[in-house]
């Protein structure tokens, strides 16, 4: 089998240089393709590299709605040439009325210049959003999106929303952190997605499985635990269960999804 991360963060500095390592086990564990996604301009340089030296990486550039203010007045400048330099995706933007003190000005003028962009090169686009699921959803159906379609990154919006949603073109990706036993309303809403606009991620390094389907442990230098990478094939398998298919069908499936949305490049 064959293994798809629609969404991780393999840059961060968290792991502290050891990506090569973290790359070679997910090599060993089937890993085809995974998602790398920027969130600013200063990470945009990692992510490029990553793509340039593995064949595994699909990078995606694309301003965090968490770190806008750090951009610079030419950060869509800077995002161009790295859409312009390498196959890539616009990713991660969106919107967050979650965090309290986390400003909700300029993000929707951000995250619709983002958009704009994938949509002149017909990108795929990976989207977070966190308590504004009717606002995006509004901005999503009046306004063009790419042809090949969106991502929405840890889809934790009602189930309600999946059919409209997807009407626009999204794909709806599931994280292993939704395995935890609290997250049982996020793993029931993905009882209502398509089969065909289902994917899946790992968002490492954060978002952790549970602890006894962890496949690869990881600690940061402080002794944090970390999310690995390859711990991938736990959550297809843990999802495969939840909804009482077969790994094997469920792979193929999201292998088909994954390379129709991103591309097989």
């Amino acid at each position: 089998m064959k293994f798809y991360d629609a969404h991780n963060h393999l840059q961060d500095d968290r792991f502290a240089g050891r990506q090569s390592e973290l790359l070679a086990a997910c090599a060993s564990a089937g890993i085809a393709r995974m998602v790398v996604n920027g969130a600013c301009e200063a990470d945009w340089p990692a992510v490029a590299a990553l793509a340039r030296e593995n064949k595994i990486v699909r990078p995606s550039f694309g301003y965090h709605p968490w770190y806008l203010a750090e951009r610079t007045p030419d950060w869509r400048a800077t995002l161009v040439k790295f859409l312009d330099a390498i196959p890539s995706a616009v990713g991660e933007i969106g919107l967050d009325r979650w965090q309290p003190e986390l400003s909700y000005a300029g993000q929707e003028e951000v995250f619709l210049a983002q958009l704009g962009l994938a949509v002149e090169r017909n990108l795929p686009v990976s989207i977070h959003c966190l308590q504004a699921w009717g606002r995006l959803h509004e901005l999503l159906r009046d306004q063009p999106r790419p042809a090949r379609g969106f991502v929405l990154h840890s889809y934790g919006g009602p189930a309600e929303m999946i059919p409209a949603l997807a009407k626009l073109g999204a794909y709806f990706s599931f994280p292993g952190y939704y395995l935890q036993e609290r997250k049982l309303r996020q793993r029931e809403t993905f009882k209502y997605v398509p089969p065909d606009r289902l994917l899946i991620e790992t968002d490492a390094p954060d978002q952790q499985l549970p602890t006894d389907k962890i496949l690869y442990p990881l600690a940061d230098t402080d002794g944090k635990p970390l999310n690995h990478p390859a711990n991938l094939p736990a959550v297809y398998a843990g999802l495969a269960e939840f909804l009482g298919d077969k790994i094997e069908s469920l792979a193929a499936r999201v292998e088909e999804n994954f390379q129709r949305v991103f591309g097989a490049l």
